[in-house]
């Protein structure tokens, strides 16, 4: 083969990546983590049409993977607070390229008709 129709595999660390913070709200929730938002209900309320088992399954998975932290606070109620870790902190660049990127590329959606131009 040929360097020009040889066909480079997706490496599997990015489809990791891609597949972890690609996941449906999952970048969205870390969105709002990111803008210092910290408890489950901030986190549920800045999120549109996540349900609560959803986000408890992203949020549930994010922890899993290392990305945030969940820290129970000895309050009466309970309080739950989450807290990016290092390796969450790590994805700054990545996020703030989404957003660069979408909003330059991702018309604002309109409420009485098709997409509008932000």
């Amino acid at each position: 083969m040929t360097a020009t129709t040889e066909i480079h595999k997706v490496c599997a660390r990015f489809h990791i990546a891609v597949e972890l913070i690609g996941a449906r709200w999952t970048g969205a929730v870390l969105r709002v983590i990111f803008t210092g938002h910290s408890r489950y209900a901030q986190i549920r309320e800045a999120v549109p049409g996540i349900s609560d088992t959803m986000l408890a399954a992203r949020l549930r998975t994010l922890e899993a993977e290392g990305l945030v932290e969940r820290m129970v606070l000895p309050t009466t109620p309970v309080q739950v607070e989450y807290h990016l870790t290092e390796k969450g902190r790590d994805l700054a660049p990545v996020l703030e390229a989404m957003i660069a990127w979408s909003h330059k590329w991702i018309p604002l959606p309109s409420a009485d008709g098709p997409p509008a131009e932000e």
